[in-house]
């Protein structure tokens, strides 16, 4: 049995229009032999909706009704669809996620998959030729409905894909794939045609939405290559998979931002034992996501702490350090959210130096200050004021030429 798997987001099943071009798809992909499990997304807009809904039932949602009101969308939606696909003659079903027991914990809003009963699927293959998926739910121990966060649609149909191996697993969107930089911001920019897992991974954890990065974890862990492509073209996309000798050859791949960040300065804390874990351990608790961390040369005893959150933690960060102010002996806090992360990416700087020296230089040009700096193996990330996002993320796409297409990378799956 051949199974693959097709994602389309909500862009793609916005209408009765649109539904007619992925039953075209699917329709183009129903060959002899080819069973499809076709995972989609609620309407472009009904999430949103339905959360307004829920606000103005509830001043505090209950987040686990919040869960059974969402996943209404796909429900929606995968009914429509199969509808659908059995005028036009195919053994189609749409199915829920507790349907084919997609067992996730019981974290509401943002739960995360443990297990998939992958012999439901094959059973029900026996009977039809096409599987509608709702995607971004699963359930509980308790059978309850949860959600697995925005975008969790490219997660439920990589889970899937690695469930069932499946021999492709094809994400639809509104954009043909991925994309050295954002081409809103540069016109250069240019689609590339393969990129690693690790990359790809960096790029979500920046804001590029191509892909939820959960997705592509899960996508990297089972081995799932991942192909990124239009609803609306039948042009080849961008290719997910795991990192090859030719991937090295290519010294950056992208450019990423995020305008979505906030930096916030302790000031004055004791430099001893237990200080950091006093300020970080409550931020975690609080499911603040801390990014980039600089800690200041020890001054009679004390020290300031600086690091980034998102901007929407801003509040509870600020709530927690006021709690536990006293406790590490800090005399202020100071934040700023007049700032932005841009990231040089790639897999080739493993093997390559003078990436960072080429970044700097390139922003010094440009009368661009840095504010703090982070690396890792394949990113350096710059936290620069907003104000020069754009102009960083071309000069940066400039600098490593990244408007030039190398000849070692290929589409292929």
């Amino acid at each position: 049995m051949n199974i693959i798997v097709q994602k389309f987001g909500g862009t793609s099943v916005a209408n009765r229009k649109r539904m007619g071009r992925v039953l075209e798809i699917v329709q183009r992909n129903l060959q002899p032999g080819n069973k499809l499990l076709v995972v989609l997304s609620a309407m472009s807009g009904e999430t949103n909706r339905l959360v307004g809904l829920g606000n103005e039932w509830s001043s505090n949602p209950d987040p686990a009704e919040m869960d059974v009101l969402l996943t209404t969308g796909e429900q929606a939606s995968t009914a429509l669809f199969a509808m659908l696909c059995k005028d036009a003659g195919i053994k189609a079903r749409s199915l829920q996620g507790h349907q084919i027991c997609i067992r996730t914990n019981q974290d509401f809003g943002r739960a995360r998959i443990l297990s998939i009963d992958s012999q439901a699927i094959f059973d029900l293959f026996n009977e039809y030729d096409v599987l509608v998926v709702a995607g971004f739910q699963g359930c509980d121990c308790n059978s309850r409905v949860t959600t697995l966060g925005r975008g969790g649609s490219d997660t439920s149909a990589v889970a899937l894909a690695a469930a069932i191996k499946a021999t492709t697993c094809e994400i639809f969107t509104d954009v043909d794939g991925v994309y050295t930089t954002d081409p809103n911001v540069c016109s250069a920019a240019r689609k590339l045609n393969r990129v690693s897992y690790d990359e790809m991974l960096e790029m979500a954890s920046m804001g590029a939405k191509v892909l939820q990065i959960r997705s592509v974890e899960f996508a990297k862990k089972y081995n799932v290559p991942v192909h990124v492509r239009s609803t609306f073209s039948d042009e080849c996309g961008t290719i997910v998979s795991q990192e090859d000798k030719s991937m090295e050859y290519v010294l950056v791949s992208g450019i990423a931002y995020d305008k979505d960040q906030a930096r916030v300065t302790v000031f004055d804390v004791l430099d001893q034992p237990g200080v950091a874990s006093s300020i970080f351990t409550p931020l975690a608790q609080q499911g603040v996501l801390v990014d980039m961390i600089i800690q200041n040369t020890s001054r009679d005893g004390h020290t300031d702490m600086t690091f980034t959150v998102q901007r929407a933690d801003l509040q509870k960060t600020l709530d927690a350090l006021n709690a536990v102010k006293n406790d590490i002996g800090a005399k202020e806090l100071q934040y700023d959210t007049g700032v932005c992360k841009v990231s040089v990416i790639g897999v080739g700087m493993r093997n390559h130096s003078g990436v960072a020296s080429k970044s700097f230089e390139a922003l010094r040009d440009e009368g661009i200050n840095l504010l703090m700096i982070s690396t890792s193996e394949i990113k350096i990330t710059m936290l620069i004021e907003d104000k020069y996002a754009e102009l960083a993320v071309r000069t940066l796409h400039e600098a490593f030429e990244l408007d030039k297409a190398p000849a070692e990378r290929v589409c292929e799956l």
